[in-house]
């Protein structure tokens, strides 16, 4: 029987016996049967995401096991929806996967499997998960080595979330002098800021659609040579996170927005293109002064950032000093440095990091 045969044969015992006889493999008699794979797996699903932050959380082991080293996280509320769009640097995924990601069993861990302190991943159900529970999700954006845009909506009265989702949570250092996050409410802001604080390699950035956007478009005005900024004519070749940047004015940027699931409005996008609004600092960085905890932001963390602005000429000159100062420690200690330095403008400080390999 070919194929087409059998999926015309299940369609009309479906008719004839209803759904109930496909959800079950065998009767075991006496009200007992044993569900049949895909019934019993679209039922974990469901389990496995009890509140809108188990999408956050899951999405963002996602972003780590794509490798990503920075990772953009918008929510926003309309009513009784929340929106999520989680935005980052790794791997990225074909066009042609950008559905069967959400299917079950679809992994691109075949060798490895993750156990964190969320439990185990890499069976392939965290997007079937995700997708089984919420009212729309899908791939924004993205492609090989180009990182990816997801997007999720979800109707908080089939799927809830915390009442208290402006405070955030208390975080200490551990006897390790590791960061952990130790009190607060179990809101969106907490789920990121314990895997930002489990994973500090990756930069980590929480706001609305609007500051994710200033943000991306500042960082990558930071990255971009001035020829790709200029002379760009197809941002599907950039890196997601980077395409806001090499937009040439407000209703381009509006376009490229919305590509990736940051719709905003054009005054808006003005604002940005302007200066007007300053770029968001990483999530422990907004918890961190001088290395150290710092009380809960207030609610308000988010209305008033008066970032110091450094042009992009300007920091591209200054990478190019930082990389010729680092040759001489590279020289005497057998380093290699990953990549450029990677410069962060803050409100009151900028900040040098340095991706290095030691030879053995």
């Amino acid at each position: 029987m070919s194929e087409h045969d059998t999926e015309s044969m299940l369609d009309f015992v479906s008719a004839v016996s209803g759904e109930t006889y496909l959800k079950v493999e065998e009767n075991l008699g006496d009200g007992f049967v044993r569900l049949r794979t895909a019934e019993a797996e679209r039922r974990q699903a469901k389990h496995d995401i009890r509140s809108f932050e188990d999408i956050v959380i899951e999405l963002l082991r996602n972003a780590r096991d794509a490798h990503a080293q920075r990772v953009f996280v918008a929510t926003a509320r309309d009513g009784d929806d929340r929106m999520l769009t989680m935005i980052d640097d790794g791997i990225g995924i074909p066009e042609t996967l950008h559905q069967a990601i959400f299917e079950p069993r679809v992994t691109s861990k075949l060798e490895t499997m993750v156990m964190d302190r969320w439990g185990v991943h890499g069976r392939g159900m965290a997007l079937f998960s995700v997708y089984s529970n919420v009212g729309e999700g899908r791939v924004a954006a993205s492609n090989l080595h180009r990182g990816t845009s997801i997007f999720v909506r979800a109707d908080t009265g089939s799927l809830p979330e915390r009442a208290d989702q402006s405070s955030w949570p208390v975080v200490e250092r551990d006897e390790g002098g590791a960061l952990r996050v130790t009190r607060g409410p179990h809101n969106i802001v907490r789920r990121v800021l314990e895997f930002a604080c489990e994973h500090p390699e990756i930069d980590v950035y929480l706001g609305s659609p609007v500051e994710v956007l200033t943000t991306v478009h500042c960082l990558g005005r930071d990255v971009l040579d001035t020829s790709e900024l200029l002379f760009c004519d197809d941002t599907s070749r950039l890196a997601v996170w980077q395409r806001p940047a090499a937009s040439s004015d407000a209703s381009d940027l509006v376009e490229i927005a919305e590509a990736i699931a940051l719709s905003v409005s054009e005054r808006t996008a003005h604002r940005i293109l302007g200066g007007d609004l300053a770029p968001l600092d990483t999530v422990l960085h907004q918890v961190l002064v001088d290395d150290e905890p710092t009380p809960c932001p207030e609610p308000d963390i988010y209305r008033d950032r008066r970032s110091l602005k450094i042009h992009s000429d300007d920091l591209t000159a200054f990478r190019r000093d930082l990389t010729s100062a680092f040759d001489a420690l590279a020289e005497k200690y057998y380093l290699h440095l990953k990549g450029e330095p990677r410069v962060h403008v803050g409100r009151d400080q900028i900040r040098v990091r340095f991706d290095v390999d030691k030879e053995e």
